[in-house]
């Protein structure tokens, strides 16, 4: 009994995280009709529904009607507008999944946030470790005077919540010029408390005698770093990778603040903006579709790295 009251709990939690996912993929196959009354099932009807915004970008101007009375002189105006008329309704008719993530692509720039996403998440995450991996091998293997006063220092850092210090690190980025850039989206995370103290507590567990046997070879401490303690921190640095990855993947608080001006400079998550009250209200099958592709990378990440991810958790004395 005890048992299936566990994998109970586990199913409605199961349920309660993947709905929201369940809902996004549904809209995004859906037409904004199907939308707004909750109907089509989960893939909708897919019956073929007419694009108003193409229908308004392709008003036919005096240019095409004068090309078409020379087609087909002898014929009415009238006729000729009927005409034109059909082949505009045929050329912006299309189907709802079709529609939403066409749109994704052509109403925004889509490719060219996904392209900053990726430069933003990997530049956080290549430096992150940079300054991770010595620092957690300094708390975890070195005897100086104060380790454990810094290892508290990190400990209270991961107290601090980031809406706490983005007012000051917003007002110095600022007074430094360096707000609508690649730099005030990267610089502020490039120490990760959380990435120095997962790197700790897996280092911590490397025994001594690797260390000292490295020492005897005639490595210094740097060489030790990075080739002793980085290839077996393998496992824990694909757990800190997911984090850190999805964590600046997703993030729209930091960007939203820092990025007010260029367009180019936009992430993943600021794109979604573009599809909000617009001239026709929101566009929601667009949005649902574009946060579909955003969300696609992580899943698949996750998925080829689950195995080293759970590892890496469970060797840090993570549990």
């Amino acid at each position: 009994m005890i048992q299936v009251l566990k994998h109970l709990v586990l199913l409605i939690g199961g349920f309660v995280v993947l709905a929201p996912f369940a809902v996004m993929l549904s809209y995004s196959l859906k037409s904004p009709p199907e939308i707004e009354t909750g109907t089509g099932g989960f893939f909708g009807a897919q019956a073929p529904m007419l694009d108003t915004m193409c229908m308004a970008r392709s008003q036919p101007d005096r240019a095409a009607l004068d090309a078409a009375r020379a087609a087909s002189p002898g014929q009415s105006d009238d006729a000729i507008m009927a005409r034109l008329e059909q082949e505009r309704e045929a050329a912006c008719t299309t189907r709802p999944a079709v529609f939403n993530y066409t749109k994704a692509f052509t109403e925004a720039p889509l490719l060219r946030y996904l392209l900053n996403g990726l430069i933003v998440t990997v530049s956080i995450f290549v430096i992150q470790v940079i300054v991770a991996l010595p620092a957690a091998y300094a708390l975890a293997k070195l005897r100086f005077w104060g380790r454990d006063a810094a290892f508290a220092l990190v400990l209270f850092c991961l107290l601090i919540p980031v809406n706490a210090v983005a007012l000051p690190l917003y007002l110095g980025l600022a007074k430094l010029g360096l707000t609508n850039s690649y730099a005030a989206l990267v610089i502020p995370w490039t120490i990760s408390a959380f990435g120095i103290f997962l790197m700790r507590q897996f280092f911590m567990g490397v025994p001594d005698d690797l260390v000292d046997a490295a020492r005897m070879d005639g490595m210094g401490e740097f060489a030790i770093v990075w080739r002793v303690m980085l290839p077996t921190a393998i496992p824990a640095l694909i757990a800190f990778a997911i984090f850190s990855i999805t964590a600046h993947w997703n993030d729209y608080f930091w960007p939203r603040i820092v990025i007010t001006g260029d367009r180019d400079l936009f992430t993943p998550p600021l794109g979604l903006r573009e599809f909000q009250a617009g001239a026709d209200g929101s566009l929601y099958g667009p949005m649902m579709a574009t946060a579909t592709i955003i969300v696609i990378p992580l899943i698949a990440a996750f998925l080829l790295a689950q195995r080293r991810f759970i590892e890496g958790i469970a060797l840090s004395g993570m549990k």
